[in-house]
């Protein structure tokens, strides 16, 4: 029996090698086939990669390409905020690379290997005589949370006056040239996009050797940008002070930890803050790195606040959160006398302006649902317990304006410019735009642009207030500015590394003026006198008391101003 099985699987087999051995080209056309196939794969990359064709003639020169200094140096490894410049930086992850704007793929130094060894292995003669500018191929881009101790050591912090306040630092803003800017040269981009500095800010950096292209200082604005040129900008920043009390943890595993949230510190780096965010406290003050937030507070709102300890646990959050799985409860302090029996809300919301952060009541918004219950009255304000069922932006605070009861100090929601009802029951007497333009300028004025996450920068013309202070220098400062420049112009050659010294080595830099991360002689926000907010005016009365899903459950205690005996000042 065992043989009568075995006996047809040698009959089958034999004829399968029979067939093989009588055709010796199969295996030299598998390989030649495959050959071709990754010589398609190269061609159709080095198609992709325009201005980069434009500028070599073989895969070999592309490939010795690399070798360049200018190539070498143009890590983009450290932190990049998605955009060249300070004066309105594109929000993103914490820590996270920004993604091209094209959508093209990062990997072009990695891909352009198998280019290079099919090549001949000697270099050609570029095609044009006129060497055309070449630009170096994008460098591959670490994915996922990407702050450490080289990120944490550029400045520190100090407290005055109730506030957590950042010394002044150098900071490189990186980034790839986007696909609107190609085509364009460096002035447009500077002055129809960053329109925080006069241009005479940015020929004064160009001098200073603070603008560089593809790694090499840029010697004139007039330059005509290409794809995946690389762009690094050394700026002098400033950040707004946050309250100076402690980031307090709450409850560490191996999977989460969860804080308490201080009123006025953002989650993570955003406009202009840095490190005056959560995400850098926890780093610099009790050494936890590369955490995945795993849900967003407003600045504003306080509380419990959660991250995982890697991408596995913040998934698994992420799917209980998509499946409705996780509770969350608020608690906030509102005007009036809130009613007694349960309260829901169910009022669509639409984002009226994402640059600004306000949103409104709208048939035309997404479904909201929203739980009230009254806990106490003081005669003036009530505590109200909150229960979001959806996670709309700003819903609890836009569902108790509609019902007329706005928290108590909201700096946006209860704001006279909704209004003399300030949006209750929907009505808006005036255009989103008029809305807007009101909300501005009531901060501006009040110098505390800062709660609608702006600066003067990100302001359009109509919205400006010329009344108001700004920080961009008037046409009486241009010359004053052009002289700095040329100071700093001996200074950057005569120790021209002493700016790459400031940024990654704040501790070593020499006791002056130019080289003291402190001051510099470039930057407009050195020249002014900001008056300091008062800590109480930091603080909103909004708190996440209490978030739970399967599997754990997490307090914070209840702040002083929802108790039953709080009374206003």
């Amino acid at each position: 029996m065992p043989g009568d099985v075995l006996r047809p699987r040698r009959r089958t087999w034999r004829p399968r090698v029979m067939w093989l051995s009588s055709r010796p080209w199969l295996p030299v056309l598998v390989q030649g086939c495959f050959n071709l196939r990754r010589l398609l794969a190269a061609s159709t990359w080095g198609g992709c990669r325009g201005p980069m064709a434009e500028t070599s003639s073989t895969g070999a020169e592309a490939a010795a390409g690399l070798k360049t200094p200018a190539q070498q140096n143009g890590d983009v490894s450290g932190d990049a905020s998605g955009e060249l410049l300070s004066g309105s930086p594109e929000p993103v992850g914490p820590g996270v690379e920004p993604a091209r704007e094209d959508g093209k793929p990062t990997q072009a130094s990695e891909e352009q290997a198998p280019v290079a060894a099919s090549g001949s292995g000697k270099r050609k003669k570029r095609r044009d005589a006129t060497r055309e500018r070449v630009v170096p191929p994008p460098k591959k881009r670490r994915a996922g949370v990407s702050f450490g101790d080289e990120h944490f050591a550029e400045t520190s912090y100090y407290f005055e006056g109730g506030l957590r306040k950042v010394r002044p630092y150098y900071f490189d803003f990186r980034t790839y040239c986007k696909g609107r800017w190609v085509g364009h040269s460096l002035l447009h981009v500077f002055s129809t996009e960053f329109r925080a500095q006069p241009l005479a800010y940015y020929e004064a950096a160009v001098r200073a050797g603070r603008l560089h292209l593809n790694e090499e200082p840029v010697q004139d604005l007039n330059i005509v940008l290409k794809d995946n040129d690389f762009l690094r900008n050394r700026v002098h920043r400033h950040e707004p002070p946050v309250t100076a009390e402690p980031v307090r943890l709450l409850a560490e595993n191996e999977d989460v930890v969860v804080v308490d949230k201080p009123s006025s510190i953002p989650v993570h780096p955003c406009g202009r803050f840095r490190h005056n965010t959560v995400i850098f406290i926890l780093g610099k003050e009790h050494q936890l790195k590369e955490l995945h937030p795993l849900h967003r507070l407003d600045r504003l709102t306080s509380g419990v606040l959660m991250f995982a300890k890697t991408a596995a646990v913040s998934e698994r959050v992420h799917e209980q959160v998509r499946d409705r799985q996780l509770e969350k409860e608020y608690v906030c302090r509102v005007e009036g006398e809130f009613p007694t029996e349960e309260v829901t809300c169910k009022e669509p919301i639409l984002v009226v302006s994402y640059k600004v952060g306000v949103c409104r009541v709208d048939t035309r918004g997404k479904p909201c649902e929203t739980v009230f219950q009254r806990l106490s009255y003081n005669g003036h304000s009530s505590v109200v317990r909150c229960r979001p069922l959806t996670g709309r932006t700003h819903q609890i605070r836009v569902h108790l304006q509609f019902l007329g009861h706005p928290i108590l100090n909201d700096p946006i929601y209860n704001s006279v410019a909704w209004g003399p009802s300030r949006g209750r029951g929907g009505h808006i007497p005036k255009t989103d735009e008029e809305l807007l333009r009101d909300l501005v300028a009531e901060h501006q004025a009040k110098q505390s642009l800062d709660v609608l996450d702006l600066c003067e920068g990100d302001l359009s013309p109509g919205l400006i207030d010329s009344t108001a202070p700004s920080s961009e220098l008037g046409k009486d400062h241009l010359e004053e500015l052009a002289a700095s420049a040329q100071k700093m112009d001996g200074a950057v050659d005569a120790a021209p590394q002493d700016l790459d010294t400031m940024a990654l080595a704040p501790g070593k830099a020499a006791e002056t003026d130019f080289v003291n991360q402190e001051i510099d002689p470039l930057c407009a926000e050195c020249r002014l006198v900001r008056q300091d907010p008062l800590p109480q005016d930091l603080v909103m009365f909004l708190h996440a008391l209490r978030y739970k899903g399967p599997g754990f459950e997490y307090f914070s205690p209840m702040p002083a101003w929802a108790q039953d005996d709080w009374q206003e000042d």
